[in-house]
């Protein structure tokens, strides 16, 4: 899947983060359990943020929170970033839906580097966390920077009809394939999701560890510390509803709405914006 308000360096200049003017803080806290249950106090120590209103549309704008929205948390621990979320979704592709495929793909659903592990209903994470681009620049697809998949009705482990992480963008390298792969084979990140017992949306619980993860630069990952760490930071919540939904949307899908970018760029390292790592506990 898949304006800047600083003046644009040359190409070839590397530059700090994204430019996108929206910003998140983590804080260390207490070790989720990641099952896609968000216990009662297990986040209550975790920076909260709420969309998708507000955010960036790249299919059709989201303008009801029944439609879709979402609530999510975020936090550290010794080892791990975690994520939780708790999603709004009216129409569950594949689970109140057939699973239909795309005229683009009919190959969408294959675990392979043909398939979209995009398409369906799900959320997307992009960390830049070596902090630098170059103009233009996309995701390397390794611990400096990377684009993964949660996908709620697929993934690597369980295969399709089961929830969980997909390797993502640029599928089209080789290396960057193979590193995702072994990131969720090895449980390097983990996630766990839920269908909420009221229908009408999903719960999900995403951790991954700071090694090999979170690459702040060649050879040395992300520890905490005194002093606080920035990294470039994206995120994408898309649902896919009914083929007639998303009529004249690429793969028909209805919405998909990032917390930083702008449409067309969102995947852009340049365009993601700030993790902000913090000292301490949160206040």
């Amino acid at each position: 899947m898949r304006t800047a308000w600083l003046i644009a360096l040359a190409g070839s200049c590397a530059a700090h983060a994204g430019e996108f003017p929206r910003e998140l803080r983590a804080w260390r806290g207490s070790t989720p359990v990641v099952d896609g249950r968000l216990a009662l106090d297990e986040w209550s120590d975790a920076e909260s943020f709420e969309g998708v209103l507000g955010w960036t549309h790249q299919f059709s704008p989201t303008t009801n929170p029944e439609d879709l929205s979402v609530k999510g948390w975020v936090k550290f621990d010794d080892e791990a970033l975690h994520f939780a979320f708790e999603v709004r979704d009216d129409i569950l592709y594949g689970i109140d839906t057939p699973r239909w495929l795309p005229a683009e793909n009919p190959r969408a659903h294959e675990l392979t580097r043909d398939g979209w592990p995009w398409f369906g209903d799900g959320i997307e994470l992009l960390v830049n966390a070596a902090n630098r681009w170059r103009d233009g620049e996309h995701a390397a697809g390794d611990g400096s920077s990377w684009q993964m998949v949660f996908n709620l009705t697929k993934s690597r482990l369980g295969g399709v009809g089961t929830p969980g992480l997909m390797e993502g963008e640029p599928r089209s390298k080789a290396s960057a394939w193979d590193s995702y792969r072994r990131w969720i084979e090895t449980g390097a990140m983990r996630a766990a999701a839920r269908v909420r017992p009221e229908g009408k949306g999903y719960t999900m619980e995403w951790s991954l560890r700071f090694d090999p993860c979170l690459e702040t630069s060649p050879g040395v990952c992300f520890k905490p510390g005194e002093r606080e760490t920035r990294m470039g930071f994206n995120i994408a919540i898309c649902d896919t509803d009914t083929e007639e939904a998303g009529k004249g949307n690429f793969g028909s899908i209805h919405h998909e709405d990032w917390f930083a970018g702008e449409r067309d760029r969102r995947t852009e390292l340049r365009q993601w914006g700030v993790l902000r790592l913090m000292p301490g506990k949160k206040p």
